[in-house]
């Protein structure tokens, strides 16, 4: 188990680092918002580029910031009954959550989106707009994200069944019920 458990610390050092990383591409979003917003209404002048450069800045901050949310469970969960569970019992709930959900879809859609990034890199598809990016860019971020939150997800089962057996209880304590 302790090896397991060093594994999935390397996974959170990797999620943790994208996500910190990824904080940026909310300035840079920002920024090339506003500038092409003034650009628009100041001087006239705006290009499909700039747009699309939003969404994949947008994208890339949702894709490649998930595990991140899931290391830090910040993802979207409906806790009625979840958080009054002793610890035991939601562990229990998170693995097999990872196992029969998580997992199976994050490495299906990463293993099937795949070859539509191939794809698209290999024939340098550009958007159809005019002054469009290259598309493959964005369309990488599909596998690229979902391989990420897999390993993440992966990081927490390994965690769950730690918990379980009494080798791993986090610092931060493990999602406490609500008071």
């Amino acid at each position: 188990m302790k090896n397991l458990l060093l594994f999935a610390r390397a996974i959170d050092a990797l999620s943790e680092r994208i996500g910190r990383g990824i904080r940026w591409l909310v300035l840079a979003a920002s920024l090339v918002s506003a500038g092409n917003a003034a650009a628009r209404y100041a001087f006239h002048a705006s290009s499909n580029a700039w747009l699309e450069i939003q969404w994949y800045l947008f994208g890339a901050m949702f894709l490649l910031a998930a595990g991140y949310a899931l290391k830090h469970d910040a993802h979207v969960r409906v806790d009625i009954f979840y958080a009054r569970f002793p610890e035991k019992t939601r562990a229990v709930i998170d693995i097999a959550g990872g196992l029969l959900f998580l997992l199976p879809v994050a490495v299906l859609i990463s293993w099937l989106s795949w070859p539509m990034f191939m794809n698209s890199f290999a024939i340098g598809e550009i958007s159809p707009d005019p002054g469009g990016l290259l598309r493959w860019p964005v369309k990488l971020l599909v596998p690229l994200g979902f391989a990420l939150l897999a390993l993440q997800g992966l990081a927490e089962i390994i965690k769950r069944v730690a918990v379980l057996t009494g080798d791993y209880r986090p610092a931060h304590g493990y999602r406490r019920p609500l008071e």
